[in-house]
This record gives structure tokens, C-alpha cells and sequence, in this order.
């Protein structure tokens, strides 16, 4: 693997995005709407290594809109109530994740997964 040349700059949009979804747990996710938009708008202009991470922090969004839709549904028989705080673990984790290979210059570790 090559070592890639970290510029602050380069890897401040993503950091500050896998921050914002972090937020979004005690947000009310309302800054995970923030970083997305953020997540799109700088995918395109990014480094070919950091592209993998906008792509993973897109598909993170995504993804978990699909389980609190899922989450939302199950929480009128009571069984939801239960997947919430495991959606928040999931967002935690897949963050932090993100966040660690950005700041050691490389690529999510596995960035088509639906878990972590």
C-alpha cells in the first residue's frame, strides 16, 4: 500500500463531516442532514484515496435512514424501541471507524458493508 502524503486541508472536509454524523446522535440527527449535503457537494473535487470516504459517509447516511425507517415502523408494536440505541452504536461505530482511516491516510476498511 502506499503511503499517501496527508494535507490538513485535504482531510478536514471529511473529518468534519464523520464530527457532524457523530452529532447527529444527540442532534436529533439534524446535522447528519448537514453532512451529507457537505458529503455531496465535495465527493467529486476530492483526492481519488479520500473519494472511498465520501462515498462511505453517503452510504452511511443512507443506510441509516433506512434502519430508523425500520426502527420507526417496529416502535409502534414496541419492538423498535429496542433498535434505536443499537442504530446509534451502529452510527457511533461506523463513524469512528471512518474517522480513524482518515486520519491514518487511507481508505475505509470495508466501505460496501451494511454493518460496520
Amino acid at each position: 500500500m502506499t503511503q499517501n502524503v496527508l494535507s490538513r486541508d485535504e482531510i478536514r472536509p471529511p473529518q468534519i463531516i464523520y464530527a457532524l454524523f457523530l452529532a447527529g446522535i444527540v442532534t436529533a440527527n439534524i446535522t447528519l442532514l448537514i453532512g451529507v449535503v457537505i458529503a455531496y457537494v465535495y465527493r467529486k473535487e476530492a483526492a481519488p484515496w479520500l473519494q472511498p470516504h465520501y462515498r462511505y459517509l453517503i452510504r452511511t447516511f443512507w443506510i441509516g435512514t433506512l434502519y430508523a425507517c425500520i426502527a420507526f415502523l417496529l416502535s409502534i408494536v414496541m419492538i423498535g424501541t429496542l433498535l434505536w440505541p443499537m442504530l446509534a452504536v451502529w452510527l457511533g461505530v461506523r463513524c469512528v471507524l471512518g474517522w480513524i482511516d482518515v486520519r491514518k491516510g487511507r481508505p475505509p476498511a470495508r466501505p460496501a458493508s451494511w454493518l460496520w
